[in-house]
């Protein structure tokens, strides 16, 4: 576990120490749980950032291959839902 030695004016600090008495904390309680959500923020904004690349390169792969997909292939509408069965 690392330490962080943050220094701050005396208001700031009292301001601080008001906000860690409401939610039942102490002031490095506080200012802890504020880094763990910034480091999560982080870590959650880095996976959407890996995810959106994934997609970026997947699109462009299929299309560097023409998408995979035909439209003289595809089936009429009747056929792909049987209509003609119930005639």
């Amino acid at each position: 576990m690392k330490n962080i030695t943050v220094t701050v004016d005396d208001d700031t600090y009292r301001r601080a120490e008001l906000r860690a008495t409401e939610s039942g904390k102490s002031v490095p309680a506080l200012v802890r749980s504020i880094v763990e959500t910034l480091a999560d923020g982080v870590a959650e904004q880095s996976e959407i950032d890996r995810l959106e690349r994934l997609q970026t390169e997947t699109i462009a792969s299929l299309r560097a291959r023409g998408g995979g997909i035909v439209a003289s292939e595809n089936l009429p509408r009747d056929r792909i839902h049987e209509r003609d069965a119930f005639r």
